[in-house]
């Protein structure tokens, strides 16, 4: 049975065409009819990943070629995700490695990698985008191999197929110099190149859960690879933690394995299989199904320390209950632990202060995904400001370095050198690739929050930047936080156009008139350093003379808008986030 089939994850760095080529191989198999609307991107089936365009959580899909069943691993390219990555590379016995065919490795491709070599998974390089006129294939494919080296991969694995491919017109080619009119030459490719699994039926059943999905139709389904024997409908079987002391017993009530990206019900499963069971409601990530006659467990996969965190607690202003249909610590509870069940690399305990919950994840783009789910189902709650998670080593304070890697044009170089400095940042490399100079930092893990929307300002969005995490350092200093003080809003009121008037002179306003504000709540960022309270509802007081020209049209500026991410690293200490379905507000504790 293992003989057909090949298990195989997509592993590259954001943008470099994982889920396009996903899509290709798909289609290409005949999976869907000629006249078969067919959606972009299929595998980004979260709605903020088809907004952002990054892949956050990793899915599994299949396709049959040529008698094969191929079953793709598609992973998310974010080193914040590097949770989804090391739970789902359990269930590859190989890997395609994409890269951009101009770009080369980035740096969020090595974490990657890294786990995928310290697995000692076959990789196939693919050099994607080789139809854009800056490719040079020749220095990508140097450059993956000086990184392989690097990464300590064993001569064997240096020794790596190569195929060519431009996944967004539909083609790969063995050669570089040779367009070809279909994926053809990577399917097979793949067959030939990658191993199939291993596993005898004969051997007691064992099943490592890498993943778990939910539906309304069958509740949890666990999802993993079976590492032996064969598996049936309403069997018995074992649940284990990883010892073979604490075994819960259960019942497989349905069986599923992959077919595109959607399920297909089987009666039976055997050796080698990635599969999707369901009946057993309380399984976890990490567990191991066995076979309670003969338990086997495995071992659970080591999952790297989170190194931020924030606080969530129940909304308690003004206007709490107004616009959430969750709105109790309980269901905050339960949605965070909820959460907890799939992604390994979250951790919810309660927090020092008795009040709400401590959550600590991989970074801000993690937490801040999070936050942004909870809040389009419903739920409303107040947020803290993130911060990093220090160790104690030796007797001294430690905190998180990541590596930062910067392209930018020539002469915004400085501003950038000049901004990394002032947040601890110390420059590790430079190299000029033409116009454009790629800087590497080693910075703090306080120093970036908030980082990402001022490069944006500094560099007008024409630069780029990644970070990974390295590790954990002496504690390197204070680090100057914001500058300036805030407007606080003085009553519950409704603010008027009159009143903003006079206010947009000395501080940046977040909101416009005609908006519900309370006590207490952040309306603008002040020109000095302290905050001032002020009155957003004051009216023109009225006299029974007109003066000429007085009367004329307020002008307001366009108040500033900041997106989530971008309130979570402006906030302070004694500052929370009120996030709700329909508003995100800021506001003093």
């Amino acid at each position: 049975m293992t003989n057909n089939i090949r298990n195989v994850a997509i592993i590259a760095h954001v943008d470099h065409g994982k889920t396009t080529l996903v899509d290709q191989l798909f289609k290409q198999s005949g999976l869907f009819r000629d006249n078969q609307h067919v959606e972009e991107r299929m595998m980004d089936s979260m709605d903020l990943e088809k907004e952002r365009g990054i892949t956050i959580q990793a899915k599994n899909g299949a396709f049959d070629y040529n008698g094969t069943h191929i079953n793709i691993i598609d992973t998310p390219g974010h080193a914040d995700f590097g949770g989804e990555v090391e739970r789902v590379l359990k269930m590859a016995d190989g890997a395609l490695f994409l890269v951009d065919a101009q770009e080369g490795p980035m740096p969020q491709s090595y974490f990657v990698l890294k786990k995928a070599i310290a697995q000692h998974i076959p990789l196939i390089v693919v050099i994607n985008k080789i139809d854009k006129d800056s490719a040079r294939p020749d220095w990508v494919l140097d450059q993956v191999f000086d990184l392989m080296v690097h990464l300590e991969a064993p001569d064997d694995m240096l020794d790596f197929p190569v195929i060519y491919a431009s996944a967004k017109n539909g083609w790969a080619s063995l050669a570089s110099d040779v367009q070809t009119d279909s994926m053809k030459d990577l399917y097979e490719l793949m067959i030939q190149k990658l191993p199939q699994p291993s596993f005898s039926n004969d051997d007691p059943f064992q099943l490592l859960v890498s993943t778990i999905s939910y539906s309304q139709f069958l509740g949890r389904s666990a999802i993993g690879k079976i590492t032996g024997g064969s598996l049936k409908i309403n069997q018995p079987i074992g649940i284990s933690t990883g010892t073979d002391s604490d075994i819960r017993s259960g019942r497989i009530s349905k069986i599923h394995v992959f077919k595109g990206n959607d399920f297909d019900e089987v009666s039976e499963a055997n050796a080698g299989q990635i599969v999707a069971v369901s009946g057993i409601q309380d399984i976890t990530v990490g567990e191991t199904i066995v076979d309670p006659d003969n338990p086997k467990p495995l071992p659970m996969a080591a999952i790297d320390p989170p190194t931020i965190s924030v606080e969530f607690l129940p909304n308690d202003s003004p206007f709490s209950g107004k616009e959430g249909e969750f709105v109790t610590g309980r269901q905050l509870h339960e949605r965070l632990m909820r959460e907890t069940l799939s992604d390994v690399a979250l951790q919810v305990v309660d927090s020092d202060t008795g009040l709400g919950y401590k959550v600590s994840g991989r970074g801000e783009l993690h937490i801040s995904i999070l936050i942004e789910k909870m809040r389009r189902e419903g739920y409303e709650f107040q947020v803290s400001r993130p911060k990093v998670i220090f160790k104690d080593i030796d007797g001294k304070n430690h905190e998180p370095y990541e590596t930062v890697t910067i392209t930018v044009d020539e002469a915004l170089g400085g501003k950038v050198i000049e901004s990394m400095a002032e947040r601890k940042g110390q420059m590790t490399d430079m190299v000029q690739d033409g116009p454009q100079i790629q800087y590497q930092f080693k910075t703090p893990t306080r120093g970036l929050l908030g980082y990402q929307s001022l490069f944006m300002k500094l560099t007008k969005g024409l630069g780029t930047i990644y970070s990974t995490f390295e590790s954990y350092q002496p504690f390197s200093g204070d680090i100057r936080s914001r500058q300036r003080g805030v407007l606080v809003a003085k009553d519950t009121c409704e603010s008027v156009a009159y009143a903003l008037s006079g206010l947009q002179e000395r501080a940046d306003l977040f909101l416009g008139p005609g908006i519900a504000v309370y006590r207490g709540q952040i309306v603008g960022l002040n020109s000095r350093e302290d905050d001032m309270v002020v009155n957003v509802a004051k009216s023109k007081k009225l006299t029974n003379h007109r003066a000429s020209g007085s009367d004329d049209n307020i002008l307001l500026t366009p108040p500033t808008q900041m997106s989530l991410e971008e309130c979570l690293s402006f906030i302070n200490d004694d500052e929370l986030i009120e996030v709700t379905p329909k508003h995100i507000r800021l506001r003093k504790r």
